[in-house]
């Protein structure tokens, strides 16, 4: 089963999403049959490249109502086991992390590529790390297992680019419009940081209509949860 997962590492239910994801693979039997691939999308393709506190940028997209959407997440969290620090926490551009990513799949492969996802949203939330920063993002790939030289030069270059962008504009023609949004076997879509129960549903059901497993009962559909682009 493959297991594809459009996010962005500046959405912090895409943080909560992958920790319930985790937890409900680790309860299906045929956790080893599944194959977890990280798809780019961005929140915020505009943003500059230059760095900007978290709480100065959200109030200016969000307005007053940030401060509550940032004390609810940093709740929901603490119930993951997953720490936010909103007041050190940077906004950048993303598309550098999304090509380092990008590199770590086609370069060393899906558990390579999920450590670094996981190294990034922990850096980003809970250090105050800057992610559209080239230095910090080789030294990250070097803590999650990659070269770090390799992921220097890799970042001072376009490589990946073109790909990267081809991959955000496929993930909108086929209608990811928020994130976390999970595509399973390229059929079945599930949006939102769900509970890791909803999570094992649907994995139980595309195993199901896959011939992998017996019947199990079908997943709720839902939509709660998900980080989505601003209207314009």
């Amino acid at each position: 089963m493959k297991v594809e997962i459009y996010s962005d590492i500046a959405c912090p239910w895409c943080y909560v999403g992958k920790r319930r994801f985790e937890r409900a693979l680790a309860a299906f039997p045929q956790a080893d049959q599944v194959e977890v691939v990280y798809r780019p999308f961005q929140l915020a393709p505009d943003k500059s490249e230059t760095p900007e506190s978290h709480r100065a940028y959200l109030n200016e997209r969000y307005g007053p109502q940030s401060a509550a959407m940032d004390a609810r997440l940093e709740e929901l969290g603490r119930a993951e086991g997953l720490a936010f620090d909103f007041d050190r926490a940077i906004e950048n551009n993303t598309l550098l992390a999304h090509r380092l990513l990008w590199h770590a799949l086609n370069a060393y492969g899906a558990k390579e590529q999920a450590a670094l996802k996981d190294r990034l949203l922990v850096a980003h939330f809970a250090e105050g790390a800057d992610v559209g920063d080239r230095d910090t993002l080789a030294a990250l790939a070097a803590e999650a297992g990659l070269d770090r030289d390799r992921a220097a030069v890799f970042l001072a270059s376009d490589e990946g680019r073109a790909e990267v962008l081809a991959e955000m504009d496929d993930a909108r023609a086929i209608g990811v419009n928020a994130v976390p949004t999970f595509v399973f076997e390229g059929k079945w879509a599930v949006q939102g940081g769900q509970e890791s129960s909803t999570f094992l549903r649907v994995l139980e059901q595309v195993a199901q209509e896959t011939g992998a497993v017996p019947a199990a009962p079908a997943a709720d559909a839902c939509t709660d949860g998900a980080c989505e682009v601003p209207a314009g």
